[in-house]
């Protein structure tokens, strides 16, 4: 889940995970009302949906065949992309060896089985507004102060993340590189605050047409954006660069220093790779960068693809 949403606009989504169906129901009659709510029966499918849906919180039953919970904790911790997402054991033990047990695999809480309604709600509740707080302070250093988008750091942890996510699922990974055209020179003629707000103004544009929630818009460095685009192949980027050319020209910003036209206009450069294991992230952003100087090369204004796509 995306920690740059809001706390006060997230709902909260919960894993529930134990091998016997009507514990799991249970839990969904006392919780499902105020989060969203996802179940695994195993170990094995606990990790695997903690992977591709990043909830907020695990309810994780010990004992179970196969992979237990302390396992699956475990490897939550071990895991970049899952060590956050906290972990309340639900154990019918009270025994302090396997208490210690759970508190040393990682574990956040516990709540005893057979689970008191008002104690397990109170318990989840706690322990998601305090992951949510802890994510508005993160989303704090990870957002640029002009745009109010995503800053650059931000964007090279989940260039990470997608990357490696593309790489084990075999879906491509689009990213588009953006760049203002001649924004130096609307800065000299128009000062430094009409060019803040030009530069607040086409992230607006730009944000209004990422229609999918995995979708993330960047500010990678003075008059420069990036998107990144998973699950998005050569094609489907260019068409996408190509909305955002023409949103920004909606916009009807005067720059009468332009080459391009009398209003500000963007140049994208598109690409996208199937990630393989072995490889790294950067190729992608070279191959943005090179499309990027392709566009300027053929007049600006518009969206290009790398010479050899």
């Amino acid at each position: 889940m995306n920690s740059l949403v809001p706390p006060s606009l997230r709902r909260g989504c919960v894993l529930v995970v134990d091998d016997q169906p009507i514990n799991i129901h249970v839990i969904y009659q006392i919780l499902s009302k105020e989060y969203d709510m996802l179940a695994a029966t195993d170990g094995e499918q606990a990790f695997d949906l903690c992977m591709k849906a990043q909830p907020d919180l695990v309810l994780l039953d010990v004992a179970m065949p196969g992979m237990d919970g302390l396992e699956v904790c475990r490897r939550l911790k071990q895991h970049p992309e899952t060590q956050t997402i906290s972990v309340i054991f639900v154990t019918a033990s009270s025994l302090p060896d396997e208490e210690n047990a759970c508190w040393e695999a990682g574990g956040a809480d516990f709540v005893n089985k057979p689970v008191n309604p008002l104690t397990l709600r109170n318990r989840v509740r706690a322990h998601l507004q305090f992951k949510f707080h802890a994510d508005a302070l993160r989303a704090m250093a990870f957002l640029d102060g002009l745009t109010g988008i995503a800053n650059r750091r931000y964007l090279n942890g989940q260039l990470e993340i997608e990357w490696r996510r593309c790489s084990r699922s075999r879906l491509p990974l689009g990213l588009l590189m953006v760049d203002v055209d001649f924004f130096k020179r609307f800065n000299d003629r128009y000062g430094h605050q009409a060019g803040d707000e030009c530069l607040k103004r086409i992230a607006a544009a730009i944000a209004l047409e990422m229609n999918r929630p995995f979708d993330l818009l960047a500010r990678y460095g003075g008059e420069e954006f990036v998107c990144l685009l998973p699950e998005t192949d050569a094609a489907g980027a260019l068409l996408i660069a190509e909305r955002l050319e023409v949103a920004v020209r909606a916009l009807c910003i005067e720059h009468l220093d332009s080459t391009v036209d009398s209003i500000v206009t963007i140049s994208v450069g598109v690409a996208s790779m199937q990630p393989e294991r072995d490889s790294v992230n950067e190729a992608l952003i070279q191959r943005a960068d090179i499309a990027l100087y392709r566009a300027k090369q053929l007049g600006r204004g518009r969206a290009c693809l790398p010479p050899d796509d």
